[in-house]
Order: structure tokens, then C-alpha cells, then sequence
């Protein structure tokens, strides 16, 4: 079976976000960029499918700046066996992912595909949802459990009342949650060994879809900056001022 990883290239979570003085954009300036650890959760679900003899192929795909081919490679030491590229300097949204998504899905007839849930940049959480909007394949959304039967797939999701099983007929679609699994680090060994395995660039227009941005960024703003925290000496102290100023004890 051929599995199709979908992986972006965002800012490294560890990084404090910077706004351009001009409030226009995010500044990426000098900033480390790395793989949406959804994204690695989902590449790693992969790989431990092809361990296990479920996956015979891993495709691993990203839409985005030429910049993105770092993240195709390390997908590719994680385990990936090939990567398809779809060059574009627009800002992709959901829907414009997802349209590339699609047709990539329509030429490699991948038996499943899996997905971040969200990206920790836009936090969206719509691309993999939409995408099986578009293919009219199955889908298992926020999956902490993975297992393929035949040609069957259960998918055990978070929702607030605790955890639902649900069973989709192969081919479907997957998207990850965090306690899915916990990511491997690529060996030096095989990032060298990433360098030599095929990565195939294509555009929007090979794909005959149009990722070009339908939303106008306005403005984007810093959050507020968090006062201080005081010192308070007993408790009955406390209590007069969680009641006089915090105002959350009546």
C-alpha cells in the first residue's frame, strides 16, 4: 500500500515570533524554519506502518517556496521513500493545498494519506477535512490510534467526551493528534542517504489547480504582554486580592 504524507515547512516552535515593525506580517527574518510537528507525527505514522509491512511506499508531498525542499529531505531521512515538491512563492491556504492535495491524490492512488492535523502557524486545521471534501474519500480526524486491517482502517479520535472509534474503507484519509505518536530523530546516516532519493518539483499549473490567496492580510498584532506577578504574604492577603482586584472570588 502507498502512503501520502502531506508536510509544511513553518517557524520553529522553539523560536519567539517576531511582527515586522510595520504590523504588515510575521518577520522571518533569520528565523529558524523547521517541519509542523504534526506534520512529523504523520510522517512517523508512516514509517511505522512501513515497519510493520502495511506500507509497501512513502510519498511525502508539501505545497510551498522553494525553501520547503528542506523539509521534503528530512522527511525522507525520517523514512519517506520519495517527495514531490509543488513550488509556489504565494501564501497557501487551506483550500489551495488542498486543491493541490487532491489532484496529487488523483496520480498516485495512494491507499491512504496522512496529515497533520493543523499547522502550528495558522492553526487552521481545515486541509485535511477539505482535501476529503474534494477527493470524496473517507476520513479519521485527530487520530491517537492508527491500525490497518485489509482493507480497512480504524481510527481511534480525541473528542470531548473521551475517545471514538471510527472504521473507513481504504482509500481514506487521516489527520494526527498529538498523542498519536512521538516523532523519531533523522540518524546522520540517513540524511546523507535523504540527499540521493528522488524529489520530483512540479507547479500549480502541472497540477492545473490555483493556490494564489483569497484572504487579505491586514494587520497582524503581537499578544498583549503579560503584567508581573506580585508577592503576597498570607493567605487572607491573597483572598482580598483576588477579591478587590482580580475580581474573581464575589
Amino acid at each position: 500500500m502507498k502512503v501520502l504524507v502531506a508536510v509544511k515547512r513553518v517557524i520553529d516552535y522553539n523560536v519567539k515570533i517576531r511582527v515586522k515593525p510595520d504590523h504588515s506580517d510575521v518577520d522571518l527574518t533569520n528565523v529558524k524554519m523547521a517541519m509542523n510537528p504534526f506534520c512529523e507525527i504523520a510522517v512517523e505514522e508512516a514509517v511505522r506502518l512501513k515497519e510493520r509491512g502495511v506500507a509497501t511506499e512513502i510519498v511525502a508531498v508539501t505545497v510551498g517556496p522553494k525553501a520547503a525542499q528542506e523539509q521534503l529531505r528530512t522527511a525522507l531521512a525520517l523514512g519517506a521513500d520519495r517527495a514531490i515538491h509543488v513550488e509556489t512563492d504565494e501564501r497557501v491556504e487551506s483550500l489551495g493545498a488542498a486543491k493541490a492535495l487532491a489532484k496529487l491524490v488523483e496520480e498516485e492512488q495512494p491507499g491512504l494519506v496522512i496529515l497533520g492535523k493543523q499547522a502550528i502557524d495558522t492553526d487552521n486545521n481545515q486541509t485535511g477535512q477539505m482535501l476529503a471534501a474534494l477527493t470524496g474519500l473517507p476520513q479519521g480526524t485527530f487520530a491517537s490510534e492508527v491500525t490497518v486491517e485489509g482493507e480497512k482502517v480504524q481510527v481511534t479520535r480525541e473528542v470531548d467526551g473521551g475517545l471514538q472509534t471510527v472504521e473507513l474503507t481504504l482509500p481514506a484519509i487521516v489527520t494526527t493528534d498529538l498523542r498519536l505518536n512521538e516523532p523519531r530523530y533523522a540518524k546522520l546516516p540517513d540524511i546523507m542517504k535523504a540527499k540521493k532519493k528522488p524529489l520530483d518539483v512540479k507547479s500549480p499549473a502541472d497540477l492545473g489547480v490555483e493556490v494564489a490567496s483569497r484572504i487579505k492580510l491586514l494587520k497582524v498584532e503581537p499578544p498583549a504582554e503579560r503584567q508581573g506577578g506580585v508577592k503576597v504574604g498570607s493567605v487572607d492577603e491573597l483572598v482580598d486580592k483576588l477579591k478587590n482586584e482580580a475580581k474573581v472570588i464575589s
